[in-house]
């Protein structure tokens, strides 16, 4: 397997096809969180933007679009930023559409998936809206399912 030891070399663009520098958020909380615009959860958006807003000091949110569950987010990347800012004020870190499972994967998925990569635990993403959590210093302090709010005490914990 390609070599992963570390979540801030893995390129990643946002939606406009810029490339995104994980590494400036060395230091801070990562909670990295595949969305989609027409899922049950796609309210979620306005607790995440919610959280950042709250801990931006400490916390990057960043949203990767995602189209593999249900066809959930079938937007082009204009249409998605469009929809975030317009309905949920999005202020945080958005990616490029990814691939979160099979075999076009997106590195930065085979890291937060791979425990031979992040170092920590095996995880697979179930469906829209599954969040990880990183530590300041890039490791993965837990995963959480869909049904996990943004503001829920298992996250807001590690950032108090």
């Amino acid at each position: 397997m390609r070599d992963c030891n570390s979540i801030y070399d893995i390129p990643l663009k946002d939606l406009s096809g810029q490339p995104i520098d994980l590494g400036r958020y060395k230091g801070k909380y990562l909670l990295i969180v595949n969305t989609a615009s027409k899922c049950g959860f796609t309210g979620q958006y306005q607790d995440l933007e919610a959280l950042y807003k709250q801990y931006q000091d400490k916390l990057m949110v960043i949203g990767t679009p995602c189209n593999q569950f249900g066809q959930q987010e079938p937007g082009t990347a204009p249409e998605i930023t469009s929809f975030c800012e317009r309905n949920y004020g999005v202020s945080f870190v958005m990616s490029e559409k990814l691939k979160v499972k099979g075999e076009e994967q997106h590195p930065l998925y085979a890291w937060l998936t791979k425990k031979e990569c992040n170092g920590s635990k095996n995880s697979t993403v179930r469906w829209n809206f599954q969040k990880y959590l990183i530590n300041p210093e890039g490791q993965i302090i837990d995963y959480y399912y869909s049904i996990t709010k943004p503001l829920s005490i298992k996250i807001t914990k590690h950032l108090k």
